[in-house]
C-alpha cells in the first residue's frame, strides 16, 4: 500500500512537501521525479519484494514509460508470466512493474487485464499524457483538481491542498449531500473544484485537457444457474478469491468480528494457512453494541491468536486525528473503533484481510429489509398510516440500546416517509424535507438544490438488474460503498501504514454474485441467503444463522454524557455551522437528544464532524 501524487509542470519543492504530506501511506521508501512536463512523487509501504528494485517512480526500459501505483495486483505472478512469453524484461518481483508492461503491450486496455486494489498513474513521454485510474469496486481513493490547464492529483486531499494556490472553498452542495447521506458522494469532495475520481473510471490528461471515461460497471445478466451449483461455485469462488489475497512478503492478519463476512474470511484463511494466524476485534462492555463473545468464539474454533481491543469510551482526540486522515467528513460511527484496531493490528502485522463487500453483495443490510417490509406497510390506508401509527410511535422515547424494537420501529417509520424514489436508501438517509429548511440558514438554501435523491436516479439509470432486490444492490455498491465503508477503511488503515485486503469485494465474485437472483440473496426476510447456505459446515451453526451487527461506538450516549459539554460548545462555536445551519435549531437537536426524547445522533455527529474538519482545514487549527 502506499500514496501518489502529481502535477503537470517542474516544481520539485512542492513535489516533496506533497509527498510528505503522506507518508504514513508509505514510511518504507520515498520517490520523486520530475521533467519539464511533471513532477510526480510515491510513499511505499512494502508487501510484495521488500528490495530497493520495487521503488518508485517506476520505469520501463526505455524511460518513456513512468509508474507511480498505490495498491495490489492479485494476478500479478500471471500477467507476468503472459508478458514475459510476449518478450517482456522484469528486473524486480512486485506487481508494479506488472502493470508497466502491461501498458506497454496493450495500452489503456491493460486495466481491464488487472485483479485488485489500485490506483496508479502512467505518465507516456511519447504521447505526452498523464493517465489516472481507480480500481474497478474503488477500494484506493484518488483524488484530483483540474482548472485552467492545471492538474493537480493525489491519494488524499491534504497533498493536493500543498499547492497554495489552490483556493480552500467549502462545497455547499456536498455539506447538503453529506448531512443526509453521512458521506460526500462522488465526484464531489467537501473541497470546491477538488474532486473524486470515480470507481472505475480512469482520467486521461492531455494537452492541458482531461477526459473521463468509465471503463467498468457491474452488469447483473442473468447465469441461469441452478441453486445447487451456484453454491458450490459460490464456494470455490470464496476460497479462490481469498487464497490470492494471502501473497506477502510481511505478516498478515484478519479483522474478526465474530460477524459473518469476517468469519468466513478466518475459515477460508485456516485451509491455506497452517502455522499462527493473527485475529484482531473491538468489544465493549454494553452487549447490545459488542461481539466479542462471538469472535472469541471463532478464534477457539479456528485456533488462531487472537487480540481483543476494549473501547468503552471516545477521547475527541480521536475524532480530530480521524478526521485529519479522512480529508473531508464522514459519519461512519466504526471509523474511530477501526482506526484504534489499526494502531494495534500495525504492532503485530502489516496486512490485514477484512470482510468489507459482503453486506452490499449479498443484501445484508437491514435497510433491504425495511425497503420489503415498506411494500407492505404501504397498503395500509394513509389515514391509519400517518394519523396513528406515525403519531404513536413518534412519541416514543428513544430506547438506550442499539437496535431494540422500538428504535427499529422509529427508524422504519422515518425512512418510510421520505420518497419511495430512494428506494432501501431511504433507511440510509438522516434528512428529511421538513428538516433540511429547519437546519440550514435560508442564505444557503437558496444555492444548493434540496433534492437528495437526484444522485439516485442518476445511479438507477446505469443499472440493468430487472429485479428490485438486485437494483437495491447496485446503489449500494455503485453510489455508496466506495465512498463510504471503503474509503473509511483506506484512511483509517493507512493512518497506521497498514494494508487492509478485501477478498469479497474481488471483482470476478462480485459479478458472479451479481448474475444470481434478487430473491437468493434476501429471501423473505433472511439476509444472505445463499451466502449462509455455501457457509453450512463450514463456520459453526449459530455463526452461520447470526444477525448483522458491526462494531460501532455507542455515539447516543456518548453525546449524551462524556461529549455533551463539547458537542455544544464545538457546535456554537464553529463559524461554519454558524454561517450555514440555523443554530437555534442546532441546539434544540441538542437539548431533545439529551432529554432521549428523540435520538439525533446521526445528525449532531455529522455536524460535529464538520466543526472539526472546517477548523482543522480552513483555520489550521492543530488538536494534537
Amino acid at each position: 500500500m502506499c500514496g501518489i501524487c502529481g502535477f503537470n509542470w517542474k516544481d520539485e519543492a512542492l513535489i516533496i512537501r506533497m509527498n510528505n504530506q503522506m507518508a504514513h501511506r508509505g514510511p518504507d521508501q520515498r520517490g520523486v521525479f520530475c521533467c519539464e512536463d511533471l513532477s510526480i512523487g510515491h510513499r511505499r509501504l512494502s508487501i510484495i519484494d521488500l528490495s530497493e528494485s520495487g521503488r518508485q517512480p517506476m520505469f520501463n526500459e526505455t524511460g518513456s514509460v513512468c509508474l507511480i501505483f498505490n495498491g495490489e495486483i492479485y494476478n500479478f505472478q500471471e500477467l507476468r508470466d503472459e508478458l514475459q512469453k510476449k518478450g517482456h524484461h522484469f528486473i524486480s518481483r512486485t506487481d508494479s512493474e506488472v502493470i508497466i508492461h502491461a501498458y506497454e503491450e496493450y495500452g489503456i486496455d491493460a486495466i481491464h487485464k488487472l485483479r485488485g486494489m489500485f490506483a496508479f498513474c502512467i505518465y507516456d513521454g511519447n504521447q505526452k499524457s498523464l493517465l489516472l485510474v481507480r480500481d474497478r469496486l474503488g477500494i484506493k481513493p484518488l483524488y484530483y483538481y483540474h482548472k485552467n490547464g492545471k492538474l493537480v492529483f493525489a491519494s488524499e486531499i491534504k497533498a493536493i491542498l500543498e499547492d497554495e494556490t489552490i483556493d480552500r472553498e467549502v462545497n455547499y452542495q456536498a455539506l447538503y449531500d453529506y448531512l443526509g447521506f453521512e458521506f460526500v458522494p462522488s465526484p464531489d469532495t467537501m473541497f470546491r473544484n477538488i474532486n473524486k475520481l470515480p470507481a472505475g473510471h480512469y482520467l486521461l490528461f492531455k494537452k492541458d485537457q482531461i477526459k473521463i471515461k468509465q471503463y467498468w460497471n457491474l452488469s447483473f445478466m442473468p447465469s441461469h444457474l441452478s441453486y445447487k451449483d451456484a453454491v458450490e461455485q459460490q464456494r470455490e469462488l470464496l476460497d479462490e478469491a481469498i487464497k490470492s489475497h494471502l501473497v506477502s512478503d510481511v505478516p498478515l492478519g484478519v479483522f474478526l468480528s465474530g460477524g459473518l463476512d469476517s468469519s468466513t474470511i478466518v475459515a477460508f484463511m485456516r485451509r491455506h494457512i497452517s502455522g499462527t494466524l493473527r485475529t484482531f476485534t473491538i468489544g465493549y462492555k454494553d452487549k447490545t453494541f459488542s461481539e466479542i463473545d462471538y469472535a472469541r468464539q471463532v478464534s477457539e474454533y479456528f485456533d488462531t491468536e487472537h487480540h481483543i481491543l476494549m473501547l468503552d469510551d471516545l477521547n475527541a482526540d480521536y475524532v480530530e486525528k480521524t478526521l485529519w486522515h479522512l480529508d473531508e467528513p464522514m459519519t461512519d460511527l466504526s471509523t474511530v473503533p477501526l482506526f484504534l484496531l489499526c494502531r494495534q493490528a500495525k504492532e503485530y502485522v502489516t496486512v490485514c484481510l477484512s470482510g468489507e463487500g459482503a453486506d452490499e453483495s449479498f443484501a445484508g443490510y437491514d435497510r433491504f429489509k425495511a425497503s420489503k417490509l415498506d411494500r407492505i406497510y404501504r397498503m395500509l390506508p394513509d389515514q391509519i398510516r400517518h394519523n396513528v401509527i406515525e403519531k404513536i410511535v413518534t412519541r416514543l422515547p428513544d430506547q438506550p440500546q442499539k437496535k431494540g424494537a422500538v428504535n427499529m420501529l422509529k427508524r422504519f417509520i422515518e425512512g418510510s416517509n421520505l420518497p419511495k424514489e430512494g428506494a432501501h436508501l431511504r433507511w440510509q438517509y438522516f434528512l428529511n424535507g421538513t428538516q433540511s429548511y429547519l437546519l440550514f440558514h435560508p442564505s444557503l438554501i437558496g444555492s444548493i438544490e434540496i433534492d437528495p435523491f437526484r444522485l439516485i436516479r442518476e445511479h438507477l439509470k446505469c443499472c440493468d438488474a430487472l429485479d428490485r432486490i438486485n437494483k437495491e444492490i447496485y446503489l449500494d455498491m455503485r453510489f455508496m460503498m466506495s465512498d463510504s465503508v471503503l474509503m473509511k477503511v483506506d484512511k483509517m488503515s493507512m493512518a497506521s501504514s497498514l494494508e487492509i485486503r478485501v477478498p469479497l469485494l474481488d471483482h470476478r465474485l462480485v459479478e458472479f454474485l451479481a448474475s444470481l437472483p434478487g430473491h437468493w440473496k434476501l429471501n423473505g426476510l433472511r439476509t444472505k441467503y445463499v451466502f449462509r447456505s455455501a457457509l453450512n459446515g463450514i463456520l459453526p451453526d449459530n455463526i452461520v444463522n447470526r444477525g448483522k451487527q458491526g462494531y460501532s461506538l455507542p455515539v447516543k450516549h456518548l453525546l449524551r454524557d462524556e461529549l455533551k459539554t463539547y458537542m455544544t460548545d464545538l457546535l456554537n462555536e464553529s463559524g461554519l455551522i454558524r454561517e450555514t445551519m440555523q443554530i437555534d435549531y442546532v441546539n434544540q437537536l441538542i437539548c431533545e437528544h439529551c432529554d432521549m426524547t428523540h435520538n439525533h445522533n446521526h445528525i449532531l455527529w455529522a455536524l460535529i464532524n464538520v466543526a472539526i474538519w472546517h477548523n482543522r482545514f480552513f483555520l489550521r487549527k492543530i488538536y494534537y
